[in-house]
């Protein structure tokens, strides 16, 4: 199986590199823009399997596919959000939302192995996918939460909740008032709840509110701390495959 990276960021590219080789997929190149893989497109053979990323340093990687005609398996590598991400299941092997999870990739190669695609029968809409991404399908969002205190009921509106969090196995949103309340759901099933322009995954133990935040720190390893304004119970912490998303996401 011939398989390609193409990330711009050259980090994530050797992670994403070194957890398919513990997964025994050996990747035969990496590449880090458009320019670079619509060169290595046309002098070499096409793999079996893409790992591309969306937007990459030159642009949106659909310009590849404009200059060349592609018939790999794809799996897209993005930190778009999910619900923006339908037109990829009908039309792709799979997507993986960043950080990239080892288990989520494992599965993401298996589901691959298991179909077993052959590379005419591919066919990818690029211009639907383009569309969706540019104007993605109205949705509605969760604008409040419930969840029990004592014999009542707590009415917790989403606008007032300064972060969701995990801890001990428990999924919680910490709100304007200072209060930490126990939900039952997981920041997992959150994901499809929460409104992207508002609250943005920057690990995997918290989901913050944009409005919320009151100052960002620099912190080691190229990370980045957030201070909420009132939640100070743990360090929040944006994962170091997180920060450019988030920054981002911050414009």
């Amino acid at each position: 199986m011939k398989t390609i990276i193409i990330e711009d960021e050259k980090p994530s590219a050797r992670r994403l590199n070194r957890l398919l080789e513990d997964l025994g997929v050996e990747v035969s190149v990496l590449l880090h823009s458009v320019e670079e893989a619509i060169n290595w497109f046309h002098n070499n053979e096409h793999p079996d399997l893409i790992f591309l990323d969306i937007q990459l340093s030159d642009g949106l990687s659909f310009e590849i596919f404009e200059a060349v005609e592609v018939k790999s398996a794809i799996i897209f590598t993005t930190a778009f959000d999910e619900y923006a991400l339908q037109a990829f299941k009908l039309n792709s092997i799979d997507y993986l939302l960043k950080p990239i999870d080892d288990e989520d990739l494992e599965i993401a190669v298996k589901k691959y192995k298991s179909l077993a695609p052959k590379k005419e029968k591919l066919t990818l809409d690029f211009e639907d996918i383009k569309k969706l991404l540019v104007n993605p399908i109205e949705r509605e969002f969760k604008k409040r939460f419930t969840t029990k205190v004592g014999q009542h009921l707590k009415i917790i509106n989403a606008d007032e909740v300064e972060c969701f969090y995990s801890e001990n196995k428990g999924t919680y949103a910490a709100t304007t008032e200072g209060r930490n309340y126990l939900l039952e759901t997981t920041l997992e099933n959150l994901e499809e709840d929460l409104d992207p322009k508002i609250f943005f995954r920057v690990s995997r133990k918290f989901y913050v509110n944009v409005n919320c935040i009151k100052d960002i720190v620099s912190y080691t390893n190229s990370r980045l701390q957030i201070k909420l304004m009132k939640f100070n119970e743990q360090e929040i912490i944006v994962s170091r495959e997180r920060v450019r998303d988030f920054k981002l996401w911050l414009e």
